[in-house]
């Protein structure tokens, strides 16, 4: 009787997909199926085999068969076997993948530290808290709060909201002016959808936010930015409404003037335009009296934009609008008739977390907390990197470290190298403001003394906006443990400072004039 066999289907032995195929001998064959698996990854390392009696009895081949293939890829070290644990494949045996088969997409880096702004470290969202509110909230919520939802948003959280803006940001609102959205940019949109265009927006600002409204038909045009905030005189009739972050300018850093607070309001008045105020951070102030928002100066011709993102998580996709009364009906048609963004059961939860005073302790906790990381980041700079100057810190989350012109993109990519995300102040220029910030009047502006002589100056042109350096540093992201990693990784991705120019030396005034030359 001659040791041959052929079989070309594909047998599930004990769970163990095995394709033989061919003429010859039965234990060459079995071998030459388990390497097969071992090298496409079908079978991965650690993988237990079946035992050899059942393996044999699925595959009509006799035991003694089974159970030398076995021992040989053992010897050669594709499998392993010890005794009580079966036969399984080697850890050693890594499946190589075959040639035939496309690589998959190799995965992006991801950095080992990060200084994006943008979010508080997810790691000290108030969970015990939240949980403890969210009980309390389920068990008095009434039983509408399950059914459809209401467009303006549930009235708890409306009524809370008011209540606590009112108190600590200056908002005159009643609830019935609050409209709750899934965050700032749902907001935007529903009034790029009920205002239309075009809008005026900050020289330095989110660029997330100005591609949105464009998404929705909206344009915008910059308006410069300087030390006293956005330059609101260089608003027209034609706008339909500004885009402004008057609390603390984003990401530059600094209240807006009240002068300009002031001016803004009266265009908005004089023009039917509307102020849209996105309150981003607008409870975390360190070095400074609050400052109030500019919806208490005139209701009727400001919108208040704001969400949780910062103050406990982005995660939550809870945000509101402080409305004028003429856009309520319009902003809630535009949302549709049931609520389709933010979770009744959410609301309820923050409704609760704000009326009991959580929220509160929640902000109180979060300001010391970034106060003392801003603090860290100012003293490694002083020590490490005394030459480059910190901005924008008297509030918020993040700050803004100044560099000499020309090395923003060079200390972006030695950022990169040193495993560290963070963004530079250029990403955040507004594109119709590139040409103007490269001008001969911002170049001077520059070179004499940056944001500041512009200021002084006064350029006529409102749109005019100095090229500046910088890396925009969000110290409130990483967790606590893993901050002093990340300063000391910016700390050496910043450029050095500039060589001193040795000044020749001077002749003294009492000194002779040198003797003539000699003939």
């Amino acid at each position: 009787m001659t040791d041959s066999w052929v079989n070309s289907a594909e047998i599930l032995g004990s769970d163990l997909p095995l394709e033989l195929s061919g003429t010859g001998n039965r234990r060459a064959l079995l071998m030459d199926a388990l390497r097969e698996a071992v090298r496409s990854g079908r079978l991965a390392p650690g993988t237990r085999l079946p035992p050899y009696r059942s393996l044999a009895a699925d595959l009509g081949l006799a035991r003694n068969t089974v159970a030398d293939a076995y021992a040989e890829l053992v010897a050669e070290g594709w499998l392993a076997a010890r005794q009580g644990s079966g036969t399984r494949v080697a850890e050693r045996a890594a499946p190589v993948t075959p040639v035939h088969r496309p690589r998959p997409p190799e995965r992006a880096v991801r950095p080992v530290h990060d200084l994006v702004q943008g979010q508080p470290d997810p790691s000290v969202f108030p969970r015990t808290a939240w949980l403890a509110s969210a009980r309390r909230a389920l068990a008095a919520a009434p039983d509408d709060a399950f059914g459809p939802g209401d467009p303006h948003g549930r009235p708890e959280l409306r009524r809370a909201l008011a209540g606590y803006l009112a108190r600590v940001r200056g908002v005159r609102a009643a609830p019935d002016r609050v409209v709750l959205c899934s965050g700032v940019a749902h907001g935007l949109r529903l009034l790029a959808e009920v205002v239309g265009g075009p809008w005026a927006a900050e020289a330095y600002g989110l660029p997330f936010h100005r591609e949105l409204l464009a998404s929705h038909g909206v344009g915008t045009r910059p308006l410069g930015v300087d030390a006293d905030g956005a330059r609101v005189d260089g608003l027209t009739r034609r706008d339909r409404a500004v885009l402004l972050t008057p609390a603390h300018q984003f990401p530059t850093g600094g209240p807006l003037h009240p002068a300009r607070r002031a001016a803004v309001v009266d265009w908005a008045r004089a023009t039917g335009g509307l102020v849209v105020e996105d309150d981003y951070d607008g409870e975390f102030r360190y070095d400074r009296q609050p400052v109030g928002a500019v919806q208490g100066l005139d209701p009727e011709h400001v919108v208040l934009v704001g969400s949780v993102s910062k103050s406990l998580s982005p995660a939550l996709r809870i945000g509101w609008m402080v409305l004028p009364q003429r856009l309520v009906a319009p902003v809630v048609a535009a949302k549709g008739e049931r609520e389709q963004f933010s979770s009744a059961t959410e609301q309820l939860t923050l409704a609760e977390f704000i009326e009991s005073g959580a929220y509160d302790r929640q902000v109180r906790r979060m300001r010391q907390r970034h106060r003392r990381r801003r603090d860290q980041l100012v003293a490694a700079l002083h020590a490490r990197a005394p030459h480059v100057r910190v901005t924008g810190i008297a509030a918020g989350l993040h700050a803004v470290v100044e560099l000499p012109p020309g090395t923003e993109r060079s200390a972006v990519r030695a950022a990169a190298w040193q495993g560290l995300a963070v963004e530079g102040l250029g990403d955040y220029l507004h594109p119709g403001a590139e040409h103007a910030s490269r001008g001969p009047c911002a170049s001077r502006a520059h070179r004499a003394g940056g944001i500041d002589a512009v200021r002084a100056a006064g350029p006529a042109d409102a749109s005019l906006v100095p090229h500046r350096d910088g890396l925009v540093v969000g110290y409130a992201t990483p967790a606590e443990s893993a901050y002093p990693e990340a300063l000391d990784a910016l700390c050496r991705s910043l450029p050095p400072a500039a060589p001193l120019a040795t000044p020749p030396a001077a002749t003294p005034a009492s000194a002779p004039p040198p003797p003539p030359a000699a003939p």
